[in-house]
């Protein structure tokens, strides 16, 4: 049992030793860390590329697999990742030692956030996108910051910037800090200024329900102070229930009349939109973004008004946006190969699933849209959300699903099921199979796809490397 006494910084810190280096959120900690100086080690029992070859190239030391022997000699400060769980064995070394130690986020408020301007991007959908672009368009608007986000922004080629100016942009994550504080990471990032995308259920291995998910995203607005300001999609019933609870200033935005910032006359062709946003109802401006669809457009929204609160030119924000790079991961174009496009999405919630498939459909009307679907995701094995992954996948002509992997600790009647799924899809019209495994699907595909076609990958991990392989078959 870890001594909440001891969860602190202590005095003296050089040597930092992070548990569950190799996660995407503390290999940057990581990396942020070593800049600023301090001797970091780390473990992990997945030790593999990309994560493994970043952490080397930082000069990271990274020892595999979890032990007592990881913490001697005794680090200065452990950090633990919230994959640790308190019988991880080097998790018992830790309490034995009496070694200070903090979650990931307590340590990235502590050392980076505390001394900046937070900007917390912050709801269910949308955020690595948001976040991205947010720091992008600072950055091309004269701004340095900070920045800490779950995926690589393009612009950087990296998802953490330690940053020269006053603002900090960090993906606001409701999921649990670690097994010694089960709240949400984001009620650490000392929110400043934030933008709420969205508001639904998710993450079913932590949360009960809705009402355990709305509790902790109203203790996050109740964080901002008086003079930040909350910038709101209101399009979203619940966002806007959430939002009415801030004690500082709230900014709407949306396609509603009544937002603050208002979308009108959305365009999208390929993979471009195009729109223009009213503010009070006075023409602001119109704006070009390199990503397709509606929830794109309220992700660049919400980052105009964020920008223009601060008091950023509309010139400067019209650029930012438009020369976007995107991220990786997120609507990505993976390659092209006799007239097939492969892209690759993170897309696993049914509500992204369906906002990415609307958006692939605006963006190529004339083109047949293949969806190849991984539920990956504790909640997407779960039966929770079947019915809804049955709407989700509407826009698409042929619909292709993986196998899950069985949850372990989930009895089989409420698993998520696969064969249902596509069952319910052809009942709708829409060409749908399912297959046990990566390499089936890769030979249906190869054997099914014809120039012109766009086959769209969605899956929150690594699918077995499909999309290379996919590519290299085509070929």
């Amino acid at each position: 049992m870890l001594d909440p006494a001891l969860n602190i910084v202590p005095d003296s810190c050089r040597h930092i030793h992070i548990m569950g280096v190799c996660g995407t959120g503390m290999a940057a900690l990581a990396g942020m860390l070593k800049e600023q100086g301090f001797v970091i080690s780390g473990s992990d029992e997945n030790v593999y590329p990309p994560m493994s070859d970043f952490l080397a190239d930082s000069g990271i030391e990274v020892l595999t697999g979890y032990g007592a022997r990881n913490l001697k000699p005794a680090p200065d400060l452990v950090v633990v990742g919230n994959v640790i769980r308190a019988v991880n064995p080097e998790a018992v070394a830790l309490a034995e030692l009496h070694i200070p130690y903090l979650s990931m986020p307590q340590a990235l408020a502590h050392f980076f956030l505390a001394e900046h301007f937070p900007l917390v991007v912050a709801g269910t959908h949308g955020k690595t996108t948001t976040s991205s672009l947010l720091a992008t368009a600072l950055y091309r608007a004269g701004s340095s910051p900070g920045f800490m986000i779950g995926g690589i922004v393009e612009a950087f080629a990296r998802n953490f910037r330690i940053g020269e100016g006053e603002y900090f942009v960090v993906e606001g994550d409701e999921y649990d800090t670690a097994f010694f504080n089960k709240v949400s990471k984001f009620l650490h990032y000392l929110p400043r200024f934030s933008i709420l995308t969205s508001i639904e259920f998710d993450h079913a291995d932590i949360f009960s329900d809705l009402a355990a998910i709305k509790a902790s995203f109203t203790e996050f607005v109740a964080l901002l102070p008086k003079d930040g300001v909350l910038v709101a999609n209101i399009d979203d019933p619940v966002v806007a229930e959430v939002a009415a609870q801030a004690s500082c200033p709230v900014l709407s935005y949306g396609f509603a009349a009544d937002c603050v910032y208002q979308i009108r006359d959305l365009q999208v062709q390929g993979l471009c939109s195009r729109f223009s946003v009213l503010k009070h109802g006075e023409m602001l401006g119109s704006f070009t973004l390199p990503l397709p669809g509606r929830h794109n457009a309220l992700n660049g929204t919400s980052v105009i008004a964020l920008m223009d609160y601060l008091g950023f030119s509309i010139e400067n924000i019209q650029n930012g946006l438009a020369t976007f790079e995107g991220v990786m991961r997120r609507q990505q174009v993976r390659g092209e190969v006799g007239g097939v496009t492969v892209i690759d999405d993170f897309a696993h919630h049914p509500t992204a699933v369906r906002e990415t498939v609307d958006a692939l459909h605006l963006a190529w009307p004339d083109r047949r849209l293949i969806v190849v679907f991984e539920p990956r995701t504790n909640s997407s094995r779960r039966s929770v959300f079947q019915k809804r992954y049955a709407e989700a996948f509407a826009g698409s002509d042929l619909v292709v699903v993986r196998e899950h992997v069985p949850l372990t600790d989930v009895p089989s009647s409420e698993q998520f099921s696969s064969a249902r799924l596509v069952q319910d899809l052809c009942g709708q019209q829409i060409e749908a199979h399912y297959f046990p495994d990566t390499e089936t699907i890769l030979d249906f595909l190869t054997e099914q796809a014809q120039p012109g076609d766009i086959i769209a990958i969605l899956s929150n991990g690594g699918f077995d490397n499909i999309h290379d392989r996919l590519l290299t078959r085509l070929e």
